[in-house]
């Protein structure tokens, strides 16, 4: 398993937008693939927004962002490990996890003291376990969502 940075992984971009769009665009209806497209190729390499890749001899497994905003009703906290998509034949092997330290320690080394993220009530036990506590609940347009936040440094 190797995490590199989307810059560096150019021809990954439309097949990522696309799995992005059928994954999320539950929140957004009006979210096109060349919305979501054009977002991606607006990544940055050492600042936010970010967004890094993982990926075996086979191609990408999953992916994570790195961003200002995540949802236009939830922009009273930032930055937000966003987006994270692990593909079907990839999810169980660690992947995620794997994908959301990254995310957490490239946010300490960017100098971000707190990370937020946004998920449903079943996935909060797993992020609990990766260090991640409930900030808050709200609803989020049609989910009731947990914001959890995790402290990207000790001390």
């Amino acid at each position: 398993m190797l995490i590199v940075n989307l810059l560096d992984r150019p021809e990954h971009l439309p097949t990522l937008a696309a799995a992005h769009v059928q994954a999320f665009g539950g929140l957004l209806p009006d979210w096109t693939v060349a919305q979501a497209e054009a977002e991606l190729r607006a990544q940055q390499r050492d600042a936010i927004p970010c967004s890094w890749l993982v990926e075996d001899g086979q191609g990408w497994l999953g992916s994570v962002s790195l961003l200002h905003d995540d949802h236009e009703q939830i922009r009273g906290w930032s930055p937000w490990l966003a987006s994270l998509y692990v593909q079907p034949r990839a999810r169980g092997m660690g992947v995620g996890a794997a994908l959301v330290r990254h995310c957490v320690a490239q946010a300490a080394a960017l100098g971000v003291p707190t990370l937020y993220l946004y998920c449903e009530a079943p996935m909060v036990p797993w992020y609990q376990g990766l260090g991640w506590r409930v900030h808050a609940e709200l609803q989020l347009g049609p989910l009731a969502i947990t914001v959890m936040e995790i402290r990207t440094r000790q001390g």
